[in-house]
């Protein structure tokens, strides 16, 4: 509606705007013709000094009822014969007319005043002045301003009819629609429906459209749903299936740490009762079998130790708090002191950062490690063992390195596995377990562990403490400090 008032009112200002300046031009060529025709009728009463002549001249502009009054002036500047309708009117001065000039015309109080200059073949003998009232055009504007207001409220009245119309069978439509999708949008109710129209346009298509989308919704949510309850369900079976398995784990790991213990023990103790009370009875290779019989009687507790505690790790939560690193290092370092006292290390330790983890589980983190590094350096005659953070692609690093025996880095991937070993038990001892420890200990909280070495040239141990962001990219295998 407002668009169209602001049409008809631009077009009917434009249209009066039009009328205005063209009456005007319209009244400026009439009078203009009128005075062409009295200064030439006229001409020789001024040339003769005729005045009724020239009066009777003027008579003829009665015709036109819009003329006021009209003079005809001598080159002196008198009247030389007038003309007015109704009451007599005032004359006006002599207009003056630039000499450049032979006709001119000007508006005053409503009024359109047009002079012209009598000049036969050339000469000047006066000046001819009509003046004339615009009250046709003021009539004419008000007659199309009236037109334009019955045209103005007709056309509105047709825009709120039309208009009504359209909210009836297209606002209201969409705005159920829109609160219907706000409705869906907000609750997440996909059994709500969009009211149709019935009228087979387009919007009704659209209606139809976003009803079938909502039910095509409602039937993936609801397959998902069931989706969901029978994962759910197999979830629990499994819950309970490894809650069973735990058990049978806790009571194979009862079982290894009684019915197995004892047998070791029983072998030991014979072992060293043999060794003891018939040691001057057997040869030398029998004394080297009996003590490779409590070697092997010692290795065989040490794995049974081993496996149970990484059993009980892997059952154990991770209780997060925070913790200082150098603190857990400094302990782990005191407990393993007795293994490395006497021997040549030269220990370089930078500063590690404060984490959130599990005290407990990191310090056995760190022993591992450090029981490696000692271990594997023992041939060394000065042995060098570091420990520090690094960053590596913004990601804070914790590593351990030694300039021990090292590994070839093509077998890197199984030094995390249980019972794998990369050096000869004659060389270095070892059930090959300590490492998987260290590596479900990393991955229960969330970070991620692994290994650069080289053969005779040491080996470097690295892990995170934290879930990786998944925007940084994986870090490269090579990692320098």
């Amino acid at each position: 509606m407002l668009v169209s008032a602001a049409a008809l009112v631009l077009a009917s200002g434009a249209f009066t705007a039009y009328t205005w300046l063209t009456f005007r031009a319209a009244m400026v060529e009439q009078l203009s013709v009128q005075a062409r025709i009295i200064a030439f009728n006229s001409a020789s009463a001024l040339l003769f000094n005729d005045p009724v002549s020239a009066q009777k001249t003027l008579g003829a502009l009665g015709a036109s009822p819009s003329i006021v009054d009209a003079a005809i002036y001598d080159n002196g500047g008198g009247v030389f014969a007038r003309y007015w309708r109704g009451r007599k009117s005032l004359i006006k001065a002599f207009p003056q007319i630039s000499k450049s000039q032979t006709e001119a015309h000007w508006y005053t109080h409503g009024e359109l005043s047009l002079a012209r200059r009598i000049e036969p073949q050339g000469k000047p003998l006066g000046v001819v002045l009509i003046r004339c009232e615009l009250g046709e055009l003021t009539t004419r504007l008000e007659g199309y301003a009236a037109i334009t207001a019955a045209v103005l409220a007709a056309c509105l009245g047709a825009a709120v009819l039309i208009s009504a119309g359209v909210h009836r069978s297209v606002s209201v439509p969409v705005i159920r629609l829109a609160e219907t999708a706000r409705l869906v949008s907000r609750d997440k109710n996909y059994s709500l429906r969009a009211a149709a129209t019935g009228s087979r346009d387009e919007l009704d298509f659209l209606i139809q459209s976003f009803n079938g989308m909502l039910e095509e919704i409602q039937q993936r949510d609801a397959s998902l749903q069931k989706a969901h309850d029978e994962l759910e369900r197999r979830v629990e079976e499994r819950t309970g299936l490894l809650h069973a398995a735990n058990k049978e784990l806790e009571a194979f790991s009862y079982s290894v740490s009684h019915d197995l213990r004892a047998p070791l023990r029983h072998i030991s103790g014979f072992s060293k009762i043999l060794a003891e009370e018939n040691r001057d009875q057997l040869n030398a290779d029998g004394r080297h079998y009996l003590a490779r019989i409590e070697e092997g009687a010692r290795n065989m507790g040490r794995l049974v130790d081993d496996l149970l505690s990484m059993g009980r790790i892997s059952r154990q939560e991770v209780v997060r708090r925070p913790a200082d690193l150098n603190l857990l290092w400094q302990e782990a370092w005191e407990r393993l002191q007795p293994e490395f006292e006497g021997r040549k290390i030269e220990w370089r330790i930078g500063a590690l950062p404060a984490a959130e983890c599990d005290p407990g589980l990191i310090k056995l983190v760190f022993t591992n490690l450090l029981s490696n590094a000692v271990k594997y350096t023992r041939r060394r005659e000065c042995a060098v063992i570091e420990a520090g953070q690094i960053t590596v692609d913004g990601e804070d690093v914790i590593f351990v390195r030694d300039n021990g025996a090292g590994f070839d880095q093509k077998y890197a991937h199984k030094l995390f596995g249980v019972f794998q070993r990369l050096h000869r038990e004659e060389d270095f001892e070892g059930a090959g377990v300590g490492l998987a420890t260290v590596q479900r200990i990393i991955h229960k909280h969330g970070g991620r562990i692994w290994a650069e070495g080289k053969v005779e040239c040491g080996a470097a141990f690295f892990f995170t403490l934290v879930p990786r962001k998944p925007s940084r990219p994986k870090p490269a295998n090579s990692v320098s400090s």
